[in-house]
């Protein structure tokens, strides 16, 4: 299997959107995924993402994308954020003081269990929840995650092309549990922007898969089209 995890594009979010810059790079990402084509279109049942992920299913005449409740960015919100230094309520990937905490080799020692430190008990439960509803949609796909292993056990052989559309919160932790990276190590060093594609091939081996990352993030497409590629409102690379 062929996975492509998408964010939305430049986002309104009240009411929830796309600026006319969100829809050029729907347009775009569509034109890029439409080239090698895509079996199934899966997003979240944020407007936002469904919109990103319409030219995607139109250009490939795939009807309607099937929308998953759990990678709406709601949820991953209730889960995964807390007061930074400032008292704003916020990403733990934004809070100076839990980015600080998750830096430590206290933490680092606790690897998938880190929020078992005892100033993080409290996102045990949001997290492994969602740990659950990950697991559970990559076993309707055909693979059983053995997780903290880095594999997948075959379930049913899958070589389709399939691409996720859905959030930048939601997605950090997604793709920290899709490749057994502790997530206080993959929130801190990587980060999608609007419409980046993160491509990972499920590499099949005698019964069981290891995931493999091609491209993390990618906005070629963006560049393709002539679109700024401005970071989340600020830099531009």
């Amino acid at each position: 299997m062929l996975f492509h995890y998408i964010r939305h594009g430049d986002p309104i979010y009240d009411p929830d959107s796309l600026t006319p810059l969100g829809e050029r790079q729907a347009e775009a990402v569509g034109k890029r995924l439409a080239l090698h084509g895509v079996d199934r279109v899966f997003c979240s049942t944020s407007n936002r993402a469904y919109l990103t992920s319409k030219p995607t299913c139109e250009l490939l005449r795939l009807g309607e994308p099937t929308k998953l409740a759990f990678a709406e960015e709601g949820v991953a919100w209730r889960r995964l954020t807390a007061d930074d230094d400032n008292g704003v309520h916020t990403w733990l990937f934004y809070s100076g003081k839990h980015v600080k905490l998750f830096t430590t080799p206290e933490v680092a020692a606790l690897g998938f269990r880190w929020y078992e430190h005892p100033e993080l008990t409290e996102f045990k439960e949001g997290m492994e929840a969602m740990y659950d509803d990950i697991d559970a949609f990559l076993l309707s796909l055909g693979y059983e995650h053995e997780r903290y292993t880095g594999r997948y056990k075959i379930v049913k052989p899958n070589k389709e092309r399939v691409a996720l559309f859905a959030h930048q919160g939601f997605g950090i932790a997604f793709l920290s549990c899709l490749l057994d990276i502790p997530y206080p190590q993959f929130c801190t060093r990587f980060d999608i922007c609007h419409t980046g594609i993160t491509t990972i091939d499920f590499q099949e081996f005698d019964g069981f898969a290891v995931p493999k990352v091609l491209v993390h993030s990618s906005d070629a497409h963006l560049y393709k089209e002539g679109l700024p590629t401005k970071y989340n409102y600020g830099k531009t690379f």
